[in-house]
């Protein structure tokens, strides 16, 4: 499966709800621009563009069932239902689990593990930091704290000027 193929399943399993699809769009459209701008091989930046693109498919699920998308719960549901989106995909096996593990956690900011890990971190906060109207305060700490490639910290400091 392309990036396109998973880009427009996801859309599809979205049922409409534009929230969701123009979100995860845009942390892909960052992934994909952290990734290139860092110079990552190309089985890497597929990766992490795939994980960009189904980053937050447990949200739906946990909106039901919880009433909410907390983080730590999108973690914890986010499995099963990544390994059905990608089931009969030419997806191999250690692309799969290396999403998986992705997506079980990006939004866990300690003991990042690989550049593609920090990428979508780095890209789902650009996302976030917007949609949910972070202060200056937030955002000059993250800039201090978890944003560690250089694409990403200049997409940061360009989008908010002041930090």
């Amino acid at each position: 499966m392309n990036v396109s193929d998973a880009l427009l399943k996801m859309v599809r399993c979205s049922a409409g709800n534009r929230h969701d699809i123009d979100h995860f769009l845009k942390v892909y459209a960052y992934a994909r621009t952290i990734a290139e701008g860092e110079g990552v091989p190309p089985e890497v930046r597929r990766t992490v563009e795939l994980a960009a693109v189904v980053h937050d498919i447990a949200c739906p699920l946990c909106r039901e069932k919880y009433g909410g998308t907390s983080g730590k719960h999108q973690e914890r549901e986010s499995a099963p239902l990544l390994r059905q989106f990608f089931q009969g995909t030419d997806i191999d096996g250690e692309t799969l689990d290396r999403v998986v593990y992705l997506v079980e956690h990006h939004h866990t900011y300690t003991g990042v593990e690989g550049l593609d890990h920090q990428i979508l971190i780095e890209a789902d906060y650009l996302v976030n930091a917007g949609e949910s109207g972070y202060g200056e305060e937030n955002i000059r700490r993250a800039l201090e704290t978890v944003f560690k490639t250089g694409t990403g910290r200049a997409l940061l400091r360009a989008a908010y000027p002041g930090t």
